[in-house]
């Protein structure tokens, strides 16, 4: 396979299996479905050919790879141009994986405007691997505020009660972030002009921009960039959007958004904000690291109060995030390695929780914590996989949380640039704040006498479900106990 086009194609495949779907005649649910699912499995196959043909001899920052560019718009001199190293070649993965697996966790669950839901869907990975391919700065952001659209839907039509409201609260936060980014973007693109003559959007032309700005300039530059990824994280205080979107977003939504989007706005840091702005990124390190910190343990203490399970999820991904974050700006070798890692642990194990969610909600039509107990002999294979995805979120020794948060606090303690050992002890506390609230929701759930006589009634999980979750517990236990795998694709950041 062509080296040169294959991450084009990697788009192309969802975007055009998305178009064919509109086709589909009404009424063909099933055709839909099965359609659907076969369009992503086959973007999960192109992004294994894209792994296949990876070099991890030319792994580093700013090493891209698969450089796939042609004009586009010539007069401003912008171009498409997709490119992969480490950092989106294992976000790609996680996309590719969780795509499939969400649509067969949705497979009879949604059951009106199926074609337009499976439409969308593929559209957000569209979206999705748009933002993490995008070599021009033009094109990312075209990716990243296309990716808006199907997610909005996505919440608004298939959601809960309060679907409106959380969709529309979604929308405008991340575009209120967004239309600063773009002026930022049209800002240091006429920098470039100045200091290389010429005006472009080419990410790697701008890395040797960015740096030579003004710092007062590049200070504004940056908190531009660092704002509109900073709403997508979400970094506290801005936090707010999150978890009315995961609470009133259908299972599928809830997962594509705690495993993936949430994912983009750390990763627009590591790819935009530190490299082009990097005496800035130095200059505000120290106010990024007390908002991840008071993230990390403002998270775990409003999830600990939450009688809801889904909200209870969501908060989590706010203290787990927090830990990214404060990985990232420690500027050490160790913790930016951890935090890259803990942005798929965090993909693969809140996921897992909120498919598990899911589940059960599809069946007692309740997430209300309070509704359950004593369901541990009614239903055991369903409690033994919440037990094992809560002690990964929970950063137990062994799975994957572990490696993650253990390279952090390390990288943290080590750090020149924040030069204090208190934020690694309060993001150690976040730690244990983490088993209490995740473990007291399981005991609840699972243990304790049977209040509810509908839990009586609950059915174990199905063959399909099963089939949902063995992958993402085998990739958790895997880089629990063996991470350098993983780790070998981010060597150099």
């Amino acid at each position: 396979m062509n080296s040169e086009s294959i991450l084009t194609l990697l788009i192309l495949v969802p975007l055009v299996g998305a178009l064919m779907v509109l086709f589909i005649p009404k009424g063909k649910d099933s055709v839909v479905r099965t359609a659907g699912l076969l369009i992503s499995l086959a973007a999960f196959v192109v992004s294994l050919f894209v792994l296949d043909l990876f070099d991890y001899g030319k792994i580093g920052f700013k090493e891209f790879q698969m450089v796939h560019t042609f004009p586009w718009i010539s007069d401003f001199n912008i171009f498409y141009k997709v490119g992969i190293d480490g950092l989106s070649l294992i976000l790609v993965l996680l996309t590719t994986f969780l795509t499939p697996l969400t649509l067969l966790a949705t497979w009879g669950n949604i059951k009106v405007k199926v074609k337009e839901f499976t439409f969308f869907m593929l559209m957000l990975e569209v979206g999705m691997l748009g933002v993490f391919l995008s070599l021009d700065l033009f094109l990312f952001y075209i990716f990243w505020e296309a990716m808006l659209i199907p997610m909005y839907f996505i919440i608004g039509i298939w959601g809960g009660e309060q679907r409106i409201y959380a969709s529309v609260k979604f929308f405008i936060y991340t575009m209120a972030g967004s239309l600063l980014m773009l002026v930022a973007i049209i800002w240091l693109a006429v920098e470039g002009s100045n200091v290389i003559g010429t005006f472009t959007t080419d990410l790697i032309a701008l890395y040797a921009v960015g740096p030579q700005v003004g710092l007062d300039i590049q200070k504004y530059l940056f908190l531009a960039f660092a704002l509109s990824f900073a709403i997508k994280v979400p970094l506290f205080p801005l936090h707010t959007w999150l978890p009315d979107a995961h609470v009133q977003a259908p299972t599928a939504g809830s997962v594509i958004l705690a495993g993936v989007l949430l994912k983009m706005g750390t990763y627009g840091l590591i790819r935009f904000c530190l490299p082009l702005f990097p005496q800035s990124a130095v200059y505000f390190a120290p106010m990024f690291a007390v908002l991840s910190v008071i993230g990390i343990l403002y998270g775990a203490f409003v999830a600990m109060v939450q009688k809801d399970m889904k909200k209870l999820v969501a908060y989590s991904s706010v203290a787990h995030l927090g830990f990214v974050v404060l990985g990232i700006f420690a500027f050490t070798q160790e913790a930016m390695q951890g935090a890259i890692i803990q942005m798929i642990n965090h993909g693969l194990s809140t996921g897992a929780l909120f498919l598990l969610v899911g589940f059960i909600y599809d069946r007692m039509h309740t997430r209300e914590i309070a509704d359950y107990g004593g369901i541990a002999k009614i239903v055991p294979v369903y409690s033994t996989m919440l037990l094992i995805t809560s002690l990964s979120s929970i950063g137990l020794p062994g799975l994957n949380g572990f490696i993650g948060e253990f390279l952090i606090l390390i990288g943290t303690f080590k750090s020149p640039v924040l030069n204090n050992w208190w934020y690694t002890v309060f993001a150690a506390s976040g730690v244990i704040f983490a088993a209490v609230y995740l473990l007291w929701m399981y005991q609840r759930v699972v243990f304790g006498e049977v209040k509810n006589p509908h839990v009586k009634e609950l059915t174990d999980m199905t063959g399909r479900e099963i089939a949902i979750m063995i992958p993402i517990l085998i990739f958790v236990v895997w880089i629990g106990v063996y991470p350098s795998t993983f780790l070998t694709m981010t060597e150099g950041f």
